[in-house]
């Protein structure tokens, strides 16, 4: 496979042209001929002309490439290798929901040839491959597993809005469904990282330490975000208590705040419902997911009680939220735990104001039914600064101070502003 796809003989594909497929895509394209898939027209259209729907790429990074856009299923049939890049999100019961990555399956099946790869990158818990995956590919194929197509994992390690750790200076982990497949699997990852590939030893261990990795995340910041809970009501800062205990060499540096997004907010569940599955309940986990789960509320809590110790009415008070997107510098607002501390804060009668510098506000008005704000309008009792953007990380204390009515407050989810501030009524986490 390895040689075809190199010698030009067969193309690759890739299903799924968000922000992990699409890097994915065009590094091969410079490489190899690829066939990118997504089912959105519209996405489309935009690569077509040298723009990333998710705002992650530059134009540079689609030329120089060998790629066809497509949204037609039909245009996968010249592809042999396939590399399936979708979402694995959770239902609103925190449950797996797979049906993005089984309908990309099926999608995959009704083309599938004789001697095809194909690759998932879909983070999933560990046995789901092999259980759920493979079973829809022979359905809609009529093929039969291993012997007339094969099956890799290779879990994607993108982290969005990171400009330092991209796609080529990851290592990468694969893995197949035997030591032919692993092989040609790897060598194909090999000629686009240039920071090599780990081979694991089979699918289910490349789909367990994907899911580890962010799980392992998870749980060390749901420990400071119990802390900050804590040492809130001891009266002392978390962040000074971390700085002094970072002093020793092997103390993990992690910090409180909102965990959103669709990797470390949501893996663990995976992991967590395939546990119990097999008859373990997993305490510390669902710990730390129900920790991290509450720490909207517990911010927008928190900000009630500084506007009540101010002397001001919550529901006659203002509110401002700076960030919206799930992370700093990123335009994605999936699974935002900003959404918590709103709805918290409105719970109390606050009225709530958000912006954000990048987030789409048809998005968010789809995704949460609240309108975004183009700026700051007016003055306010409060503003709580969310989200780290890097436009944020500079304003001084006046900036705040000509937005804010008399006594007003500073909350500061992420501790970008500590020790700065001199006369505003300052919290963080």
């Amino acid at each position: 496979m390895y040689d075809r796809l190199l010698s030009g003989e067969t193309k690759l594909s890739l299903i799924g042209l968000g922000y992990v497929g699409l890097p994915i895509a065009l590094e091969f394209a410079k490489k190899i001929s690829v066939v990118g898939f997504d089912i959105r027209p519209d996405r489309v259209e935009l690569m077509k002309q040298g723009i990333d729907p998710s705002n992650e790429l530059e134009h540079e990074a689609f030329e120089g490439t060998d790629i066809k856009y497509t949204y037609d299923p039909e245009d996968l049939r010249e592809a042999s290798f396939h590399i399936i890049a979708v979402p694995t999100p959770v239902t609103r019961h925190n449950l797996p929901d797979l049906g993005p990555v089984l309908k990309a399956s099926e999608t995959v099946g009704r083309i599938l040839k004789k001697g095809d790869y194909v690759v998932y990158e879909s983070t999933v818990y560990p046995g789901c491959t092999e259980e759920e995956c493979i079973p829809v590919l022979e359905r809609y194929s009529g093929l039969k597993y291993p012997e007339e197509f094969k099956v890799g994992f290779s879990p994607e390690r993108i982290n969005p809005g990171d400009r330092n750790h991209t796609l080529t200076k990851i290592v990468k982990v694969t893995s197949g469904c035997d030591a032919e497949s692993a092989e040609n699997i790897a060598k194909t990852y090999e000629m686009i990282i240039g920071a090599g590939v780990h081979r694991a030893s089979s699918i289910k261990v490349a789909e367990a330490a994907k899911i580890i990795e962010n799980t392992q995340r998870d749980i060390n910041i749901a420990f400071m975000n119990e802390l900050s809970i804590i040492f809130n009501r001891m009266g002392i800062s978390t962040y000074e208590v971390l700085e002094a205990a970072g002093t020793k060499w092997n103390f993990l540096k992690f910090y409180p705040g909102l965990v959103g997004g669709h990797c470390i907010g949501v893996d663990p569940y995976y992991l967590s419902y395939k546990a119990k599955a097999m008859g373990y309940h997993p305490q510390m986990i669902d710990s730390g997911r129900f920790t991290n789960d509450s720490m909207g509320a517990f911010a927008g809590k928190e900000t009630v009680k500084k506007l009540i110790a101010a002397g001001k009415s919550p529901d006659r008070a203002r509110v401002l939220i700076m960030g919206m997107t799930f992370k700093e510098d990123v335009t994605d607002i999936r699974n935002s735990k900003v959404i918590d501390v709103v709805n918290e804060l409105r719970d109390f009668g606050v009225e709530v104001d958000v912006i954000d510098p990048g987030a789409s506000p048809e998005e968010v008005k789809h995704e949460y039914g609240i309108e975004l704000k183009p700026g700051p309008e007016g003055k306010y009792d409060a503003i709580i600064v969310a989200v780290a953007h890097k436009v944020y990380l500079d304003l001084n204390e006046t900036f705040f101070l000509d937005l804010l009515n008399e006594k007003g407050i500073l909350v500061d989810l992420k501790g970008i502003y500590r020790n700065k501030m001199k006369w505003l009524t300052y919290w963080s986490l």
